[in-house]
Parts: structure tokens; sequence; C-alpha cells
């Protein structure tokens, strides 16, 4: 494989939200390009004790590459969730 057929492969992803759903532990996302990507809950305290309803209720945002939990005023990034970033506790 050449350089230019490296760069046209990384250029094909795309970290838009699909979808977004929970697990008892973990909060899951799925990407357009078919990633999916999963984190521990715990790491994000207002969805952790958020009601299952306030979970379901996300909003994309930023273009597709956030999502908003406005219920509970949570907003998260697909670069974040990927960097493996928990949520900046608070001061």
């Amino acid at each position: 494989m050449n350089i230019s057929a490296k760069v046209t492969d990384a250029n094909m992803t795309d970290e838009r939200v699909l979808d977004v759903r929970f697990d008892d532990h973990s909060l899951i996302v799925d990407l357009m390009d078919g990633r999916t990507i999963s984190a521990p809950l715990a790491w994000y305290p207002r969805l952790a004790n958020a009601t299952p309803e306030q979970c379901r209720h996300w909003e994309k945002c930023g273009g597709g590459y956030g999502i908003h939990w406005p219920e509970v005023d949570e907003d998260l990034s697909t670069e974040g969730l990927l960097r493996g970033a928990p949520a900046a506790k608070a001061a």
C-alpha cells in the first residue's frame, strides 16, 4: 500500500455520532464509520445519577461530533470519548 492509499483510508473515518445507548455500567456510542466506543458510566457522574428516561433523551450537537443531554446538562464529544477522557472534576 502506498502513502496516498493510507491517507485515503485515514480520511474515511467518520467520528460523528450514530446512536447512544447504555447498559448497567457503560455508556456506548456508535459512530457513523461503524466503530463503537464504550466507556464506564462512573466516568460521567451526571449520567450515572440520571434516570433511564433522562439518559435516553440525548441530542447530537457540534455537527454530530458531540452529544448533549439537556435534562442533566451533560455534553460529551466523540474526540474525548475516543481519547478515553472522563468528565472533568467539579471545582
